[in-house]
């Protein structure tokens, strides 16, 4: 990753940080786009360029607003001079029972988790395909495994799969398009699973434990810098329990 440039969305903070860490350390320059998190985000910049003067720039966006994310990849270009690599990180994520389901829930998990990748990947293919890059989507265990009154969101991560290998046609032979599906890494900020309902995630996982967000990074690392034979791959990073009964 020495002298490469991501951009990653989410990148402010939990597995998005993470993420940022593990690449800035591989020697990478960091386009670290946040929503609202303006405070983690600056944290993590100094953090970083503390390590590395100027490595690391910050961007703000509500990736809902389409027709404002070509300037995500255009300000990276900009900056930098180049686009080696980008991780489709940040996500949207809760309930949505049937008899529930509003069209604003709809627009918010589907623009979010799936047309906000298509359309950043769409805007940034030129730039990647002069630099032989590569882009990756974290998408979940329930793209395969629905999530039980996560109707929307299901879908939406299921739909970024799809996504994924179809981009990995699309734009071959220039650039290689991957995913990595995380299971129980870290819980949701919003308090939607008990201690119970934690006890069970964890007893129908094959390792018997919660992965971290450091699994998560690896994983992305790897697809970026050490698979230059890999594409339209979905990575399960879940302790094996995309394989439980």
């Amino acid at each position: 990753m020495q002298d490469k440039v991501v951009l990653i969305t989410g990148g402010a903070k939990r597995v998005g940080a993470a993420i940022c860490r593990r690449l800035h350390r591989a020697g990478a320059s960091l386009m670290l786009h946040y929503r609202s998190s303006a405070g983690e985000a600056r944290l993590l910049q100094v953090e970083l360029n503390h390590l590395r003067p100027n490595s690391v720039a910050l961007i703000q966006a509500d990736l809902l607003d389409v027709g404002k994310l070509p300037s995500l990849i255009e300000q990276t270009v900009q900056t930098y001079g180049r686009l080696d690599g980008l991780v489709n990180n940040a996500s949207a994520f809760y309930p949505t029972a049937m008899g529930e389901i509003t069209a604003a829930d709809w627009n918010d998990l589907i623009g979010t988790n799936l047309a906000a990748p298509l359309f950043l990947a769409q805007a940034a293919a030129p730039a990647l395909r002069k630099t032989q890059g590569s882009i990756v989507n974290i998408t979940d265990i329930h793209a395969e495994r629905p999530l039980k009154t996560y109707v929307v969101y299901s879908t939406a991560k299921a739909g970024l799969a799809g996504l994924t290998r179809s981009l990995a046609r699309e734009l071959a032979p220039e650039v290689r398009v991957n995913a990595v599906a995380p299971g129980p890494i870290l819980w949701p900020e919003r308090e939607v699973f008990d201690d119970l309902a934690r006890q069970r995630i964890i007893s129908h996982t094959p390792l018997r434990r919660e992965g971290t967000p450091d699994d998560i990074a690896k994983a992305v690392h790897f697809l970026l810098a050490e698979a230059p034979y890999v594409t339209g791959e979905m990575i399960n990073v879940d302790g094996g329990r995309h394989i439980a009964i």
